[in-house]
């Protein structure tokens, strides 16, 4: 599928107009968007997706049009597994819940003019070296290893090479000061926590792209598709956060699908690399014949595996006791330490006392190794303090 240099633009133009408009509208007054306001925007992104999938089927082929779902339901599913990281990453840094808009809109900027140029580079590396194929299979499979690993919250640290740098370089006050950048303390200029949070969001996309790029060249080698698919994957994802927050922790298969997936990925580039091999000391330099995975099998395959993960997530009783653990341990960490005003700390507590109410219907198995949990426990019994002695007060 040929592309002109306008359509190019214009589609560069609508992506940036539609990241303008998220936060001229949506980010640049402070608040907590309700479910409500998060689904329907939701909801709108994912049909400009759509809408685009479909020009891209009716003026490109069948073949593009599978190449582009294909590419954005991979990218939008990765999408959502790194959500929980930027979830532990504001949890650490105990980010006001009305400023989490900025850190994730900055975050979505920050990724898709970082994967921009990591998919220029893998498409010239692809178009000079055939064998980048096997360097990208090798990838897939090993990241597919790595994500059959456990996970949890814990797992996760904000503490990367990129915040250690920054917190040396960098003098930051202890407190956030609104949603601003900068401040003064003691006559000095210093940074908010806010820059530090965004930072550590930055380096932790660019490790994401490490698996994201490969995995949507192992679908298609267009590079107006990888791109395009990468964009609206991303686009809208600031929505889709406040959307399903409470249900990230409960999604806990979504690791090991996605682990299927990419090594699914990495072996069908495999393939494509023996298909088309010029490495020397592979079958003296030839092709070699193997069966090639088709895109259309590809999609259902993607699609099939992200449905059965899903389902499984959400009927397992692991999936919500962990789901609940989660939640009332952010809400209690919020309502204690984070948020100050009184409404929105109200809000947190009645929040709390819902997920407090849904441990206690787990089958009881859960709730021992729960009141196992010494941290979580006294975290909980602050918390309930704290709300007394205020409501008291």
């Amino acid at each position: 599928m040929e592309v002109s240099a306008a359509v190019w633009w214009l589609t560069i133009l609508g992506i940036a107009a539609l990241l303008a408009f998220d936060f001229v509208f949506h980010v640049r007054k402070a608040h907590v968007p309700t479910i409500s306001e998060a689904a329907v925007w939701s909801a709108g992104y994912v049909g400009v997706a759509l809408l685009f999938g479909a020009g891209v089927w009716v003026f490109g082929g069948t073949e593009m049009g599978a190449q582009y779902f294909a590419g954005y339901v991979t990218e939008k599913a990765l999408s959502v597994d790194n959500l929980f990281v930027f979830l532990v990453i504001m949890s650490s840094f105990k980010v006001p819940r009305s400023y989490q808009q900025k850190v994730l809109l900055f975050g979505i900027v920050f990724s898709l003019v970082a994967r921009t140029g990591f998919i220029f580079l893998g498409a010239a590396l692809i178009n000079t070296f055939a064998w980048v194929f096997y360097i990208f299979g090798l990838i897939l499979l090993i990241t597919a290893g790595s994500l059959f690993k456990s996970e949890s919250e814990e797992s996760h640290s904000p503490d990367n090479m990129v915040i250690r740098a920054a917190r040396k370089v960098l003098p930051a006050s202890d407190t956030y000061d609104g949603d601003k950048l900068f401040t003064v303390v003691d006559g000095k200029r210093v940074v908010t926590p806010m820059l530090l949070v965004m930072t550590a969001i930055g380096g932790t996309d660019l490790l994401f792209a490490l698996d994201s790029i490969p995995a949507i060249f192992g679908l298609t080698q267009n590079v107006y598709l990888v791109f395009t698919a990468t964009a609206f994957a991303l686009v809208g994802l600031r929505q889709l956060y406040f959307l399903i927050d409470g249900l990230l922790d409960r999604l806990i298969y979504l690791a090991m699908g996605l682990a299927v997936i990419l090594a699914f990925i990495g072996v069908k580039l495999i393939l494509h690399a023996l298909h088309e091999n010029n490495v020397p000391f592979i079958n003296d330099g030839e092709p070699v014949n193997v069966v090639e995975i088709s895109t259309g099998l590809s999609l259902t395959v993607i699609i099939g595996i992200l449905v059965v993960t899903v389902i499984a997530s959400l009927v397992s009783a692991k999936g919500r006791a962990q789901n609940a653990v989660s939640c009332a341990r952010r809400h209690a960490t919020e309502y204690l330490y984070v948020e100050r005003d009184p409404a929105r700390r109200e809000e947190i507590f009645r929040d709390l006392l819902a997920e407090e109410a849904e441990i206690r219907k787990l089958p009881e198995k859960y709730r021992a190794r729960i009141r196992e949990e010494d941290k979580l426990m006294d975290l909980l019994r602050r918390a309930h303090a704290e709300h007394d002695s205020r409501t008291s007060g």
